[in-house]
């Protein structure tokens, strides 16, 4: 047989239970305005703190195309550095997220890998890329393991001051130097720093190892 009846210990005394009722959780229709204007300044710092972090420091990019293959793919994640490219000049091979106003194309952003530095003349011949500068008057050859197909545009170009020749990894499928010419270092917006998806490709510095 159960006992249903109340335990002495359960019972609580008429003040606990005011206590209760003035404590417990309450949902309240309407907005008190006066707290979120409390709250404002908070929100305008975190908000101008998220901005200033994308505008100045690093941003996300999504990858869409195949002209990286394969080092990127389509909805690769990466997060992009923006202070290391205005700090020092890119390197060659280093891989860059840019501004395509060089491209006709201002509202959009290309990923392009850097095969020309500034002062270079960039021969794009067949699957063969030549590099001639001052330390090689007599240019030299440029390895790239990632190239599997020939290029369909051949192309030889003198960068100026400032000026970077770059490409994508999958020749045939890139929209890139040979066809509109060199990058303006002003329009470089950073290197991929981080790669966040797809979660087999996690890691630091993807596309420049």
């Amino acid at each position: 047989m159960i006992d249903e009846k109340i335990p002495p210990e359960s019972i609580r005394p008429p003040h606990l239970i005011d206590k209760l009722k003035k404590e417990d959780s309450e949902i309240k229709k309407g907005i008190k305005w006066k707290e979120i204007f409390k709250e404002i300044p908070s929100i305008a710092l975190i908000l101008l703190a998220v901005i200033g972090f994308r505008i100045y420091v690093a941003e996300p990019y999504l990858v869409d195309g195949r002209s990286m293959d394969p080092t990127f793919h389509t909805r690769d994640y990466l997060i992009v550095d923006k202070i290391s490219s205005k700090a020092k000049r890119p390197e060659r091979n280093a891989v860059v997220v840019f501004n395509a106003a060089n491209a006709g194309q201002p509202k959009r952003s290309f990923i392009k890998r850097i095969i020309g530095l500034p002062g270079e003349t960039v021969i794009v011949k067949g699957n063969t890329v030549k590099i001639i500068s001052s330390e090689n008057p007599d240019g030299f050859m440029l390895e790239q393991p990632y190239v599997t197909h020939q290029s369909t545009q051949d192309i030889e170009k003198t960068l100026g001051e400032n000026q970077y020749f770059v490409m994508g990894d999958n020749r045939k499928d890139s929209y890139d130097s040979r066809y509109w010419g060199a990058l303006d270092q002003k329009y470089i917006l950073g290197r991929p720093i981080i790669q966040l998806f797809p979660i087999s490709k996690i890691g630091l510095s993807p596309g420049n190892n």
